[in-house]
């Protein structure tokens, strides 16, 4: 999720823009990204399903961004990886929030945000480190890796039920 390293090395190195190119790209994902909120508002209740969803989407988009010919490709996948960026994210908090005690709903969200946090300052400077090292290119197709994964792990989630929060 260090979307702000892949897109400012791919606009930089690979696509040789400016601030404005780099603007517009950053752009581009936000509408996605609105695109995907407005899509999460329209769910009753996640489901395995919808990170299962919004991870495998994330990992195509990761991977259409990493193989993108040109900068308008480039701008395609962003939008797609916003939408699929937000289901995954909306879905994983939702989901934590709708199984969790209510008296433990605080600490578990604490330390979901923790760790989401704690994972981007730990993550941005390898993806950096990737990046300069093998060209952006390649931090995106880590991107693409574990997006993939985190679709494999809610798709064996899928097969097995989950209990309801008891009623407290």
């Amino acid at each position: 999720m260090n979307f702000p390293i892949f897109v400012s090395t791919m606009a930089v190195n690979v696509f040789h823009v400016d601030a404005r190119g780099f603007g517009l790209l950053s752009s581009i994902m936000a509408i996605g990204t609105l695109s995907g909120a407005l899509l999460a508002a329209g769910r009753d209740k996640p489901k395995f399903g919808t990170l299962f969803l919004g991870s495998g989407v994330l990992g195509i988009g990761c991977a259409l961004a990493a193989f993108s010919p040109g900068y308008w490709w480039f701008s395609a996948s962003l939008a797609v990886i916003g939408v699929a960026a937000l289901t995954f994210t909306n879905g994983t908090n939702s989901m934590m929030q709708l199984s969790t005690k209510p008296t433990m709903r605080g600490r578990v969200m604490a330390i979901r945000v923790g760790v989401g946090l704690g994972g981007a300052a730990i993550g941005a400077p390898i993806v950096g480190w990737v990046a300069n090292h093998f060209g952006p290119r390649w931090s995106l197709g880590i991107g693409a890796v574990s997006a993939f994964l985190a679709a494999l792990v809610a798709a064996l989630m899928m097969e097995k039920p989950v209990a309801a929060p008891p009623d407290s």
